[in-house]
């Protein structure tokens, strides 16, 4: 359940090229039209809340999940839509609660902050937020890692099982806390020279999904996400003029 992103790079375009990737059968829920392409979003058209209402009962009346993944949400209504379809779903969702994008522009109206703490993140099995989305959400800024940890405590207070802290702004490795309270893990990787990044919100939070929907416990999905999203940010390449996307594909090269 996301945007498309007409320049291929992020929203459902890299779910399903994610999900493809890590041997999941992925489907689609679009929840807005952008204009996007390397240099930013050109223009965003959320859908009515009644054709994303009505994608996620065809897929999930007749074929069934096992997991769920959400991305953009623009607005108050469709988040407060889409909580109540995952809420009333038998499966482990994912959060990704996109705010603003790679390139700085804002993919959630302001009015619908207050949903998503209230809504979305109560039925999320685990939340994806990057540090300028836990600053939107919850006034917390992280500095250094050891900001992590409170960061982590306040995303928790609205109710997700768990959350992951992408640390990816922070200096030095690429470290995220992955925790639900009471145990932690801390993912650490390389960090690559490379800026083209586009897409990697997106494809985290869909290679969990794939892993949770093949079995996999919360903290092994978490590990092997990241695993495939290191390797993806690693073959970024060049396309446009700006910010190029992962390469989801980075397996099959």
């Amino acid at each position: 359940m996301a945007g498309s992103d007409s320049g291929g790079g992020a929203g459902i375009q890299a779910d399903l090229k994610t999900m493809l990737a890590l041997g999941v059968h992925g489907m689609s829920v679009v929840t807005a039209v952008t204009a996007q392409n390397s240099l930013g979003v050109q223009g965003a058209w959320p859908l009515p809340v009644e054709a994303v209402r009505a994608q996620y009962r065809s897929v999930v009346d007749d074929i069934g999940v096992q997991a769920v993944k959400t991305g953009m949400l623009a607005s108050a209504e469709l988040v407060e839509a889409v909580a109540e379809l995952i809420g009333g779903t038998d499966a482990p969702a994912v959060v990704d609660p996109v705010g603003i994008s790679k390139h700085g522009d804002s993919l959630l109206a302001d009015s619908a902050l207050d949903s998503v703490r209230t809504g979305l993140l109560p039925v999320a099995t685990v939340a994806t937020p990057n540090l300028d989305e836990v600053a939107q959400l919850t006034g917390v800024r992280v500095e250094a890692e050891e900001d992590l940890r409170r960061a982590a405590a306040a995303v928790l207070s609205y109710g997700p099982k768990w959350a992951l802290i992408k640390g990816g702004h922070l200096p030095g490795d690429a470290v995220d806390l992955l925790t639900d309270g009471s145990e932690e893990h801390w993912l650490r990787a390389e960090r690559f020279d490379n800026r083209h990044t586009h897409g990697t919100g997106c494809t985290l939070a869909s290679a969990i999904a794939a892993q949770l929907a093949k079995g996999s416990s919360v903290p092994e999905a978490v590990a092997a996400a990241k695993e495939y999203v290191t390797g993806a940010i690693k073959g970024g390449f060049a396309l446009g003029g700006g910010i190029g996307p992962v390469d989801h594909g980075w397996r099959f090269r």
